[in-house]
């Protein structure tokens, strides 16, 4: 998988792991992958709901110790 940007929101709570998604994201043109690190639990629930309510394809998700990552394909 090509990843075009990776965005590093270890260590901040709900909101801002989605709100630092959503403009890293809009830097990406269509088709393009973002690689998200977060160190927030509910952040799989929310970013799973994020990426399908904008249309974009969540590609796939692991846990790494502590640090949730998410890879994300904008549409």
């Amino acid at each position: 998988m090509n990843i075009n940007k990776v965005l590093d929101a270890k260590g901040l709570a709900c909101p801002m792991p989605i709100v630092k998604t959503k403009k890293a994201i809009n830097d990406l043109e269509s088709g393009q992958v973002l690689e998200i690190h977060t160190t927030d639990k509910s952040a799989k629930n929310d970013l799973t709901a994020w990426a399908k309510s904008g249309g974009h394809e969540l590609v796939k998700h692991e846990q790494e110790n502590e640090v949730l990552k998410f890879w994300i394909k904008k549409r």
